[in-house]
């Protein structure tokens, strides 16, 4: 179940009206921002009633967290795709450094998943949910490290992966937040980074 969710919608009308209800706020945020996003607004572009509304979702912040979900659970499936299929070190470094052009392309592209994560370090909640993700990520990084190298220690793997997808989501908010130039040169020296700690793994 989400974490953002006050009430998980089990009918199909009912997981239509949160779709509905996702779908205005996105719009909302990315015209607006999320601090000038309001629930009537929401509420009125999803053609719900504000009660309606707050069965599913308390307040805003819980919107804002239950996307920040569903764009890192889309993350996740796309970086455990990337990394299942490499065969040796140099084509999961290859894969990774792809993972993170991607990821900054996102980033600089999609107004709603910019503005979430621009605000991450005000909401403990949106911490958490960062936090978990990296662990998760860092899982997924972990296995496919183990797999091509075998005998490597497993808990330096796990904490190596864990920093590096960490340092990842860090680098991705530094680079939204300054002039774009130096934000390509902040990614690139992050893809440089990683890419000696993994030739080196």
């Amino acid at each position: 179940m989400s974490i953002a969710l006050r009430r998980e919608p089990n009918q199909r009308r009912s997981r239509e009206r949160v779709e509905r209800i996702l779908a205005a706020a996105s719009a909302l945020i990315a015209e607006r921002g999320s601090d000038a996003m309001r629930m009537g607004e929401a509420a009125e572009r999803a053609g719900v009633s504000i009660g309606s509304l707050y069965q599913y979702f308390p307040d805003k912040a819980a919107i804002i967290r239950q996307l920040a979900e569903r764009y890192n659970a889309a993350g996740r499936a796309c970086i455990a795709a990337a990394l299942a299929t490499p065969r040796s070190m140099k084509e999961l470094r290859a894969a990774f450094m792809g993972l993170v052009d991607t990821y900054y392309a996102l980033f600089l592209a999609e107004p709603v998943m910019r503005d979430i994560w621009s605000g991450t370090q005000a909401d403990k909640a949106l911490r958490e949910i960062e936090l978990a993700d990296s662990r998760a990520n860092g899982a997924i990084l972990a296995q496919a490290l183990a797999r091509l190298r075998p005998a490597a220690d497993r808990a330096a793997l796990a904490t190596s992966a864990f920093l590096i997808m960490q340092l990842g989501e860090a680098t991705m908010r530094l680079a939204i937040s300054v002039e774009r130039a130096e934000g390509d040169a902040l990614v690139a020296a992050y893809k440089r980074l990683v890419d000696r700690d993994l030739a080196a793994t």
